[in-house]
């Protein structure tokens, strides 16, 4: 902290940081504690490495990348008396941006004079590394072939880091979200082993759903309608896989059941031309007609479909001149009067679709633990599968017990916000091959290979150098890149833009927005690969952790801050965030908020909007309509740079949800929201889509209510 901001603090200040310093930062602890430092330096960040380069010790702080050759002074430096700023006075005039004790971010001028002052003092590191470096050779890239052990007679120059021409992130930005000290997760740690045959076992889950909607009810399944019964599942699921739900309740997921129904007895589709709505009348006529004579209906029920069906084909026949409206209008007639008798004798059809997804999952899940806690073991034993198993995980609850006794977290204890720690270590991890293609880098276990562009695998080396501690020379780092690319491309699919929607992002001029007029530091669901802050809540404690992760939101529980929730488009998660919102805003005193962005779906308005809407603790909504305003594609990992972004196919409504203290400190003010809302103009001309929806609106395109795409509301943007 320079001399400036330490005259300008008040004692009132003073005396707050103080107190969070004697309170104690995260459950963060290096790995070794070197004896030159005490307990509180350590806390802060500090530790004590060795530079073969200079023959000698130096002083590295993982939070503010700061090196220094002497010993670190106790309250010299922002981060130990106050790790992120947070009781920091802000500055007036011109550093009034600093905002929520945060710094300031720093010039092109300053950084050039930083640089400065780095080289006068030889430090050992630059500012601001682009890429991790490992502590036994600096400048090499953590996956060198080079021996470890062998130290060279003379120091080659490192190697100029991989800049990404564009960057959609800024790791830079410190949190001011404080939560309360908990224990470490019990989730057991990745292997790529574990990861292949889940993977396996995903797609072969995705085959029999397929296989049971055509040998059913002869439809294909409705699009990504497995990925949102995943999601939909995860809500409620009290199972321990990450990805495969074994313990919900009800069996019967509301989410596939209600897809399902609604593509029954023919899916529907947008419509365009007026030829195509006759056509579209005419086979769900046919469809149901045909479906009621081969199921066990009721008679009554028969008769009715019957009926209006045979009315319709008469009407197609007797009237050649109708406009497509009045197609459409017909159709909304025949679904309101043979809906009810069509759900109705393929519901329990529907069910048994639901069921055995369900019950294939269970099964699968207690497959794939079983063989992990087997794989864990040490050495394997020589007992069968199963009981081997169940030794193991009573042995891993014991192990938990002993780490979280030694750790010793004060659940009382107010801390800033740290990544998710797992209560078991993990194995030593086979070895994953990397090469790149271009501009892309390519990992390869078992011939299994995943793929990432150069932008963001440099953006994963950054985030694991700050997230993980286990770790300092990365030699676990390509085995859980690999695990976490390999998890998210299962359980989005594998095909062409599958998933890309349920992972999409804000635009960075909206986050740069609300970073610098509503303090947010925080994305509630986002992912490592998508993240803007390195900051964030995701849906894999296991494979995320490592790169930031502060685990599924539903489970986190922050005292203060400013968030940012874009969720992913199914409608029980986005139920179960706004009770979770409320909950949180209702016990908190501090100052709590979030800025919440959801599809604006009126026809009928979903539980959500309506929850939030209603709320007493709604501060101001926004609307920003369809087709004025973009999102960055949830393939932004992979996809080429002119299809980034995609123009929304849905108004996205924007909700600020704050207890009064929150107001009061992130008031949305008119000058805010005026900010806010030209952030999210497009700035150049539409590019062609990198998730569904057209990149212009359809001429005369029809109402939600009359025809929802592919049978579903489909998400447009963003992923947990």
């Amino acid at each position: 902290m320079s001399s400036e901001s330490q005259a300008q603090a008040s004692p009132k200040g003073e005396a707050a940081r103080s107190s969070v310093a004697s309170r104690g930062p995260p459950l963060s602890p290096p790995a070794a504690k070197a004896p030159e430092l005490t307990d509180e330096l350590i806390q802060g960040g500090w530790s004590k490495c060795w530079s073969r380069r200079e023959n000698r010790p130096y002083y590295f702080n993982r939070f503010t990348n700061q090196s220094l050759w002497e010993v670190p002074v106790l309250g010299q430096h922002d981060v130990i008396s106050d790790p992120l700023g947070l009781n920091a006075a802000p500055a007036e005039g011109a550093d009034a941006n600093l905002g929520n004790g945060q710094r300031k971010r720093r010039s092109s001028e300053e950084q050039a004079n930083s640089l400065k002052r780095a080289k006068t003092h030889s430090v050992p590191f630059q500012a601001e590394p682009s890429t991790p470096i490992s502590p036994g050779a600096p400048g090499a890239k953590p996956w060198s072939d080079d021996k470890q052990g062998a130290a060279p007679a003379q120091a080659a120059p490192a190697p100029a880091p991989y800049r990404p021409a564009v960057v959609y992130w800024d790791l830079e930005v410190q949190t001011n979200a404080v939560i309360r000290e908990r224990l470490p997760a019990e989730q057991l740690p990745p292997h790529p082993e574990i990861e292949l045959q889940r993977a396996q076992l995903v797609t072969k889950l995705r085959q029999h759903y397929h296989e049971l909607c055509h040998q059913r009810e002869g439809i294909d399944p409705p699009r990504e309608s497995f990925n949102r019964w995943l999601l939909e599942r995860k809500v409620t699921d009290r199972g321990r896989d990450p990805v495969l739900p074994s313990e919900c309740r009800p069996v019967i997921s509301p989410s596939m059941f209600r897809e399902v129904m609604n593509d029954i007895p023919i899916r529907l589709s947008r419509i365009k031309y007026k030829e195509d709505a006759r056509k579209l009348l005419f086979k769900y006529a046919e469809a149901a007609k045909k479906m009621m004579d081969s199921r066990n209906a009721s008679p009554e029920s028969r008769k009715v479909v019957k009926w209006n069906a045979e009315d319709t084909m008469s009407w197609l026949r007797r009237d050649h001149s109708a406009s497509k409206e009045d197609y459409m209008d017909r159709l909304e007639h025949l679904r309101q009067q043979c809906g009810p008798h069509v759900t109705a004798v393929a519901k329990d059809s529907v069910e048994g679709i639901c069921s055995k997804i369900y019950q294939l999952s269970c099964e699968y899940s207690r497959r794939l633990r079983h063989t992990h806690l087997g794989l864990l073991q040490d050495p394997p034993s020589a007992e069968t599968p199963t009981a081997a198993a169940a030794q193991e995980d009573e042995a891993g609850t014991t192990t938990a017990a002993e780490t979280t006794a030694e750790s010793s977290p004060n659940p009382s204890r107010l801390v800033y916000c740290y990544p998710l720690r797992l209560a078991r270590s993990s194995p030593p991890l086979p070895r994953v091959e990397l090469h790149f293609e271009n501009d892309v880098a390519c990992l390869r276990f078992r011939g299994e290979m995943v793929k990432v562009n150069r932008g963001h695998f440099s953006k994963l080396e950054l985030l694991y150098r700050y997230g993980c501690i286990d770790d300092s020379r990365f030699d676990k780092f390509l085995s859980r890149v690999w695990c976490l690319l390999k998890r998210y491309q299962v359980m989005f699919g594998g095909t062409a833009n599958e998933g890309a929607g349920l992972q999409g992002a804000l635009p960075v001029a909206v986050f740069e927005a609300l970073n610098r007029h509503f303090g947010v530091s925080f994305e509630c669901f986002a992912s490592p690969l998508n993240c803007y802050f390195k900051q964030f809540c995701s849906a894999f404690p296991d494979t995320d952790c490592y790169f930031g992760s502060r685990g599924p939101f539903l489970s986190f529980r922050p005292v203060s801050g400013s968030f940012e929730a874009n969720p992913p488009f199914c409608e029980e998660l986005m139920d179960a965030m706004v009770a979770h919102f409320e909950d949180l805003l209702e016990q908190s005193s501090e100052p709590l908020s979030f800025v919440v962005f959801v599809p604006e779906w009126r026809e009928p308005v979903t539980p959500a909007l309506a929850r939030m809407e209603a709320s007493r603790f709604l501060r101001h909504q926004m609307s920003v309509p369809a087709y004025e305003h973009e999102y960055r594609s949830g393939s932004q990992h992979l996809c080429k740079r002119e299809e980034m972004y995609y123009r929304a196919v849905h108004g996205t409504t924007v909700l600020f949800l704050q207890n009064a203290a929150g107001w009061a400190k992130w008031a949305p003010t008119p000058e805010r929201l005026s900010e806010l809302a030209a952030s999210y103009r497009p700035s150049r001309a539409p590019q062609p889509p990198a998730s569904p929806g057209p990149a212009q609106p359809p001429a005369d395109a029809p109402s939600e209510a009359t025809v929802r795409e592919d049978g579903a509301r489909d998400k447009t943007k963003e992923r947990p």
